[in-house]
């Protein structure tokens, strides 16, 4: 994959842009609004624990990471935090992000930002008290999990472009690793990939999407 562009989202937020791809790393109506919509609000904040293990699918920017941090420590909540990545970016492109100052972020979430990044791969990272990371440089093909997550943020490259990511076989693997009761949620909405979530077990609700879509999907494991 050729490296990514900096792309600024109609909300004033920065996305990544692959141009061999056409494809962006969030929605260009707005990342930071897509991002709390899709998984903060549609995900995260379906539970009402003190603890979670989530799992994210494309660390990309770490956006969602650093959302769900902010939303974990006004919740006070405990948050295991898993992210699955198969290209983490160059250390140069991160630092151009402007995800802080569209946050108005004070120097505490400054520094969690730059330790989600600057923390070492492969290994669970303490990023405070309350939140720890684990970023896996992993194909999602070669993940497999039981049982083990109630939240799975599935923010992989759009079907169009990697199509392979969106069959039976992969979200078997999203199905077998959440825990009963737990949630996937994602920007997708295309008729084939819900069709797959039921077919490998899950039910499927369709919510309303972020700004510039009209639905999002939230699947469930009961």
């Amino acid at each position: 994959m050729d490296k990514p562009k900096l792309k600024l989202t109609d909300d004033g937020s920065h996305t990544l842009i692959v141009e061999s791809l056409d494809e962006t790393y969030h929605s260009t109506h707005g990342a930071i609004q897509e991002a709390v919509h899709v998984y903060i609000d549609a995900g995260f904040n379906c539970f009402e624990k003190l603890a979670l293990n989530i799992l994210e699918v494309g660390f990309g920017t770490g956006l969602n990471t650093l959302l769900t941090y902010m939303e974990a420590i006004k919740k006070e909540v405990n948050v295991n935090y898993i992210a699955i990545e198969a290209y983490p970016l160059e250390p140069g492109i991160v630092t151009e992000l402007n995800y802080l100052e569209e946050l108005d972020a004070d120097e505490s979430v400054e520094q969690i930002f730059s330790r989600l990044h600057s923390c070492a791969w492969e290994q669970k990272q303490e990023i405070s008290k309350s939140f720890s990371l684990h970023k896996i440089n992993l194909k999602l093909e070669e993940f497999s999990e039981l049982n083990d997550y109630d939240v799975i943020y599935f923010d992989a490259f759009g079907p169009r472009v990697q199509p392979e990511l969106w069959e039976v076989e992969i979200l078997r693997r999203m199905f077998d690793a959440l825990k009963i009761g737990g949630v996937m949620v994602t920007y997708c909405a295309k008729g084939s990939v819900k069709r797959a979530l039921k077919e490998v077990g899950f039910t499927i609700e369709n919510i309303p999407g972020p700004p510039g879509k009209r639905e999002m999907t939230r699947a469930y494991k009961l």
